[in-house]
C-alpha cells in the first residue's frame, strides 16, 4: 500500500475556520461575538473561508502547502461535529462557490486541502435523526441510529439513555454504518466532497466504527474520485492495523507528540524513556508508513503547547525543530506559529489575533526557517530515519535522515544546562577531515574520529550537513 507522493513534502497548517479570519461580516450570526472574545461553547466569532483567502498570502510566507479545516458543513456550533447537512457549506462560513474558490485559489499555489470527515455521527438537526425524533417507531429511518428504546429523549438534561451517541452526548447521535443506505449516504458525502477538488480527508473518531469493510468501501471510493486523495485516521496510539490495506495512509501520530512533551515539556521521560518511545514506533510503522503520518503538537482537542510548556518558548521551539525535522508532515496549530495561548477547549479555539505586535515573532520565523530548510534538504521530507547512538549520559538525543547519497544529522539538548557531546557519524560516510555546516547557525565543524562535536545551549538543536 502506497500513500499519494505528495504527502511527505507536505507542512500543514489547521485551521478552526471560526477562529482564523473574518473575511465576509455579512455572513456574521447575529448574536456573533467580538473577534478575540474568550472562547465559549456555544459562541461564533464569525470566521469564514473569505477570511482564510484574505489571508492565504500569510500562510504562503509562512511556508505552508497544506490545510486542514476543522468541520466545514452545517452545524448549530462552532466546532461542527454535530452536523445537520453534509451536502451543504455552513451559511456561517460561506458558499460552495466560497469552497471552490478557496480551493482554485489553494491548488494554483501548489497547497492541498483536506476536511475533517465526520462519519460516525451527525447533529440532532440531520435530516433522518430529526424524523426519527418526530416519527420514533413509525420513521423509516429508525434503523439509520441506534434506538435502545422508544420514547426518545434527545434534549433533557444528561446523557444519552435511549439511543447511542459518541460519548453519551444528546446532541452526538452514532450513525449505524452496519445499514446499507447510512453506508451509501456518507460514501457519497465522501465521493462528492473530493470530485469537487478537495485532497482527501482528516477522519474523526475512525476507531468508533470499528468495522474494517466500511472503511476498505470507504478508501476504495475515495481512491477511485482521485487517487493521489490522503485518508489520515485520528487515532491516539500507535496502531498498525489502522494504515494496513483497506485503511488509511497515515495516521496523526499522538504518539510522537506525547514522547516529545515528556521529554522537553515534562520531563515525565528522560532520554532512555524518550528513546525507546522512538524506537518503538520504528517498530510498529514502516519508514514509508513514518513518513505518511500527520504530526501535530498542537490541535482543536489539546491544550495550546506554549500552555503545555508553561510558557518557555524555548521548549516550543526545540519541539517544532523536532516535528519539522522528523518524518512525517508536520502540522502547525493555527496561532501555535505566534505564541497563541490556550488551555483545554474551547479555550484552545482562540481567535487568531492579526495585530502583529502580540504575536511572538522569533517563533514564527522559526517555524519560516524550518519550513524552507525541509523544501532544501530532501532528506528531511524522504529520508530514512536512523537513531544515532549518543550516550544517554551525554544528554544529547540525535538522528540522521539519509535519502540515497545526502544525510542530514540533528541533535537536541532537551535540557535547561548546556551540553557537550561526540555525534558518531561514520555510518553516514562522513569522514575524518570532511567538514559539516549547521545550517541553523552557519557554524562549522570538522569530523575527528569519526563524529562531530557539539555544544548545545539549553533546549537547542543542531541540524549538520556535509559543506559544499
Amino acid at each position: 500500500m502506497t500513500s499519494p507522493d505528495w504527502v511527505p513534502d507536505a507542512v500543514f497548517y489547521q485551521i478552526f475556520p471560526d477562529r482564523f479570519a473574518n473575511g465576509d461580516l455579512s455572513n456574521d450570526p447575529p448574536n456573533v461575538q467580538p473577534w478575540g472574545s474568550p472562547p465559549t461553547v456555544h459562541g461564533f466569532q464569525g470566521g469564514d473561508l473569505k477570511g482564510v483567502i484574505d489571508r492565504f498570502d500569510y500562510l504562503l510566507d509562512l511556508g505552508v502547502n497544506a490545510l486542514y479545516f476543522t468541520p466545514l458543513f452545517q452545524a448549530t456550533s462552532s466546532h461542527r461535529y454535530n452536523t445537520t447537512d453534509f451536502y451543504r457549506i455552513d451559511p456561517k462560513l460561506g458558499t460552495e462557490a466560497g469552497l471552490q474558490a478557496l480551493l482554485d485559489l489553494a491548488h494554483r499555489n501548489g497547497v492541498h486541502v483536506i476536511l475533517d470527515g465526520v462519519f460516525n455521527h451527525c447533529g440532532r438537526g440531520f435530516f433522518a435523526f430529526n424524523d426519527l425524533l418526530e416519527n420514533e417507531a413509525h420513521s423509516p429511518y429508525r434503523d439509520w441510529f441506534h434506538v435502545l428504546r422508544f420514547p426518545l429523549d434527545a434534549y433533557g438534561p444528561g446523557e444519552s439513555r435511549n439511543y447511542l451517541a459518541w460519548w453519551n452526548f444528546k446532541s452526538l447521535p452514532k450513525f449505524n454504518t452496519g445499514n446499507p443506505a447510512v453506508r451509501g449516504y456518507l460514501l457519497g458525502v465522501a465521493r462528492h466532497w473530493v470530485r469537487q477538488g478537495l485532497d482527501g480527508w482528516r477522519l474523526d473518531v475512525p476507531n468508533e466504527i470499528n468495522d474494517d469493510s466500511f472503511w476498505a468501501e470507504f478508501r476504495e471510493t475515495v481512491k477511485s474520485a482521485n487517487p493521489n486523495a490522503y485518508l489520515v485516521g485520528e487515532i491516539w496510539e500507535a496502531d498498525p492495523r489502522w494504515v494496513s490495506p483497506g485503511h488509511f495512509d497515515g495516521l496523526m501520530n499522538y504518539p510522537l507528540r506525547e514522547a516529545l512533551l515528556g521529554l522537553i515539556a515534562t520531563a515525565r521521560l528522560d532520554l532512555r524513556g524518550f528513546s525507546k518511545e522512538i524506537d518503538r514506533l520504528f517498530e510498529i510503522y514502516t519508514q514509508e508508513q513514518m513518513r505518511s503520518h500527520y504530526v501535530p503538537l498542537g490541535s482543536h482537542d489539546t491544550e495550546r503547547v506554549r500552555r503545555l510548556c508553561s510558557g518557555d518558548l524555548r521548549k516550543v521551539r526545540l519541539m517544532l525543530f523536532f516535528q519539522f525535522c522528523f518524518p512525517g508532515a508536520p502540522a502547525i496549530y493555527y496561532g501555535d506559529e505566534i505564541g497563541l495561548e490556550g488551555g483545554k477547549d474551547p479555550d484552545s479555539r482562540r481567535a487568531f489575533p492579526w495585530d502583529e505586535a502580540s504575536w511572538d515573532l522569533e517563533t514564527r520565523q522559526l517555524v519560516r526557517r524550518l519550513a524552507g530548510l525541509r523544501r532544501e534538504i530532501t532528506p528531511l521530507r524522504r529520508g530514512d530515519f536512523d537513531a544515532l547512538p549518543v550516550p544517554h549520559s551525554q544528554g544529547v538525543y540525535a538522528f540522521a535522515r539519509r535519502h540515497g547519497d545526502e544525510a542530514a544529522v540533528v541533535a537536541i539538548n532537551p535540557f535547561g544546562g548546556t551540553r557537550s557531546t561526540r555525534v558518531p557519524v561514520e555510518s553516514l560516510g562522513w569522514l575524518d577531515g570532511s567538514e559539516v555546516i549547521d545550517v541553523l547557525t552557519g557554524k562549522r565543524r570538522g569530523v575527528e574520529e569519526a563524529a562531530v562535536r557539539l555544544r548545545l545551549a539549553p533546549y537547542s538543536g543542531a541540524l549538520l550537513r556535509l559543506a559544499r
